[in-house]
């Protein structure tokens, strides 16, 4: 189908906002914003590190065979019939069905046939975006040669035909998404859509509407079989009976129904439901957090700090202790594998009864990861970790099988800064896991000695803040509903 003259071109860099959000890609082509004063450090790491790896790959590269770089689709087409061995920056345009294309490199393989190479940070080729952009190469190249991925660990990988049937769903979606003239239709996902440059814009209208799915808990297809039900609205939600409610995707059972109508009064009311007494271990808390660091050059996460919040409840005093162990280098992470597990070795032995409490699953997956990274799950530490007598407490769980909060999202922060239920405030307002992250790139990428203490001061300040949250967590559910 030709590309009519007006429509936006369909852009395999879009692929991303395609995977996450309908609407997304659509106000990314054809809303009216200025995005530019939008700043998200995170992202912008992100690039940064995206850029430094496709120049290292464009320096090994240069090393091997002559690289021209291409200025336009002409200039791209030039080099092409000329048979140089790879162009940077290339740009493909296929203007009867209106795609265009600028992949990283396109290299001359022994068939005389270029195949399309991309860098990416990413440690799989699987992703959908990728296999996308790198599918929709192949097909603006006409060629059956596989497309290159150099990932960010310094593997590569190939993409063949496996990557058309996704490839050519997206080119026919954003054709329909780029001819259409009105938003798409679409649900809310609070861990999406908090996370969206367009949330200002999307939230008040779902928030106007009554939108079911900003209910936490209810996702689309429930959303879906509500609305098939008659009840399409918060508030018809909530003056629902449970039992009047048929069995939907993702909503069966009694004790879902249950839970999704008290959600409905909760974020009415603004009132916290007790669906049962909140239960705890006894012992001596430590509260744990981890911070890491995904955007390593050797593609494994790298935990530089692993925290604990050690009060003394020995005397009831209010004194606490943060303790850590901190490593400076992802080389330096076996190290820091190896004194965590000392740190707790030390923690057994002073306290039998000893919890170590931390919130929601990653720790412990972290500590699976590593134990497995080392060839270390016989070590009698991690088996103490991860056994049937584990001290590792999710404070979590507890959370999710006794309340219903007016929340829409159950993560720490969530129930903690909120100041009806925990009330309890971070220091630095901004602060965050994947602001963590960009401290800790900088305190790696800073060469003075103070600033580098600085932001490794404010990296141990936020985590600080974590586990003191977590232990303000445990003291309110222990205060409010234990009985």
């Amino acid at each position: 189908m030709p590309n009519a003259p007006d429509l936006p071109l369909i852009k395999p860099s879009d692929a991303k906002s395609w995977s996450l959000c309908a609407r997304r890609v659509w106000l990314d082509n054809k809303g009216d914003f200025d995005l530019q004063t939008i700043d998200d450090p995170f992202e912008q790491l992100v690039i940064e590190l995206g850029l430094a790896h496709e120049q290292a790959i464009l320096e090994r590269l240069s090393g091997d065979m002559d690289v021209h770089t291409a200025s336009s689709t002409e200039d791209t087409a030039r080099l092409m019939a000329d048979r140089v061995p790879a162009i940077y920056q290339a740009q493909l345009l296929n203007e009867a069905e209106g795609i265009i294309g600028l992949p990283d490199f396109l290299l001359l393989g022994e068939s005389g046939q270029y195949q399309a190479a991309d860098a990416k940070l990413s440690l799989s080729e699987e992703k959908k975006e990728i296999q996308v952009q790198l599918g929709i190469y192949r097909r603006l190249l006409g060629t059956g040669l596989p497309a290159i991925v150099f990932l960010g660990d310094g593997e590569q990988a190939l993409i063949g035909d496996e990557a058309n049937a996704v490839a050519n769903q997206f080119a026919t979606e954003m054709r329909e998404l780029l001819s259409s003239e009105d938003e798409p239709l679409v649900r809310y996902s609070h861990s999406k859509c908090r996370a969206c440059p367009y949330y200002a814009h999307c939230k008040p209208p779902f928030e106007q509407k009554g939108e079911l799915s900003l209910l936490y808990g209810i996702q689309g297809r429930a959303a879906i079989g509500l609305e098939s039900a008659g009840i399409d609205t918060i508030s018809k939600l909530a003056d629902t009976h449970a039992s009047a409610i048929p069995d939907i995707p993702y909503l069966k059972g009694d004790d879902k129904k249950n839970r999704a109508v008290l959600q409905a009064k909760s974020y009415l009311s603004n009132e916290v439901f007790r669906l049962k007494p909140v239960e705890l271990p006894e012992g001596h808390w430590i509260h744990f957090d981890i911070e890491d660091n995904p955007l390593t050059g050797n593609g494994e996460k790298h935990v530089y700090l692993w925290g604990f919040l050690v009060p003394d409840f020995s005397d009831n005093s209010a004194d606490e202790d943060f303790e850590y162990v901190w490593t400076d280098r992802d080389d330096e992470d076996e190290q820091g594998w190896l004194q965590f597990l000392k740190q707790v070795e030390g923690y057994k032995g002073q306290y039998p009864d000893l919890i170590l409490a931390h919130y929601s699953s990653h720790e412990r997956s972290t500590i699976c990861a590593y134990a497995k990274r080392y060839v270390m799950e016989d070590h009698p530490t991690v088996v103490y970790l991860l056994g049937d007598e584990s001290p590792l407490f999710d404070l979590q769980k507890p959370v999710l099988e006794s309340l219903v909060l007016p929340l829409q999202g159950y993560g720490l922060k969530d129930i903690c800064k909120h100041r009806d239920l925990v009330n309890f405030q971070w220091q630095d307002e901004e602060s965050g896991s994947q602001w963590s992250v960009v401290q800790f790139n900088r305190f790696l990428a800073e060469p003075d000695p103070e600033i580098k203490a600085r932001l490794k001061g404010e990296i141990l300040g936020y985590n600080r803040d974590d586990v003191t949250a977590t232990r303000r967590l445990e003291e309110w559910l222990r205060a409010n509903f234990m009985s």
